[in-house]
């Protein structure tokens, strides 16, 4: 496990540093060069960059023992059920796929606390993550977890149009807790949650949820 990114202190995420020196030095260089006008080009997408990267600290309220939260901010996508054969958690279960703009913050969080039993990462495509077929062609990162409970839920970070790196975390094995950082999508992304069949879901299509505080669902 990462603990300086899980328990991140600074305003942006980690994996954003490269690029936001990268952006301002590249500003300021065309500004001692003359260049003023590439330079506030260039000034205001490494602002926008530093504004993409942001990870604000975020405590969620207490909630139900069984309430599963968002991973991800941004608007719920589909609520769709599934039989056992298309399910990653081995049974018929209820996927709510959430779908992360570049102005959504793109810090992932664990949506109930438990162990983690896998983590597979698929490489594959780059379609724009509101499409269907994103949620099976591009390239992903399935995280299953066994809660407190026994009951086990999947979570699938999903690459979207320009997205090139899914970043987690997390390990095998590792117990985590409600609301922790595990990972984050560079430039636009999907989160797919996936609950057991009799788990009774409390988001509708198009609402818009934030990672960590909103809950989409109660375990059986």
């Amino acid at each position: 496990m990462d603990n300086s990114r899980v328990h991140n202190t600074w305003p942006v995420a980690r994996e954003g540093v490269p690029f936001i020196l990268a952006g301002s030095g590249l500003s300021i260089l065309l500004a001692c060069l003359g260049l003023f006008h590439v330079s506030i080009l260039i000034g205001i997408i490494a602002l926008f960059i530093i504004f993409f990267f942001r990870d604000p600290e975020r405590r969620h309220a207490p909630v139900e023992e069984k309430a599963v939260l968002t991973p991800a901010d941004g608007t719920v996508l589909e609520v769709h059920r599934l039989d056992g054969q298309d399910s990653p958690i081995g049974r018929a279960a209820v996927r709510v796929s959430i779908f992360m703009s570049i102005f959504n913050v793109h810090v992932n969080r664990i949506p109930i606390g438990g162990v983690i039993e896998e983590i597979a990462y698929h490489p594959g495509k780059f379609f724009s993550a509101n499409l269907d077929k994103a949620s099976r062609e591009n390239e992903n990162n399935t995280i299953t977890l066994t809660t407190g409970h026994n009951e086990r839920i999947a979570f699938i970070q999903i690459a979207g149009l320009i997205a090139r790196r899914i970043a987690c975390w997390i390990e095998k094995g590792e117990h985590v807790e409600t609301g922790q950082r595990f990972g984050l999508i560079r430039f636009g992304s999907r989160l797919e949650v996936y609950l057991p069949c009799d788990s009774s879901i409390a988001v509708q299509v198009r609402q818009k949820v934030k990672a960590g505080q909103t809950v989409i669902g109660y375990l059986p």
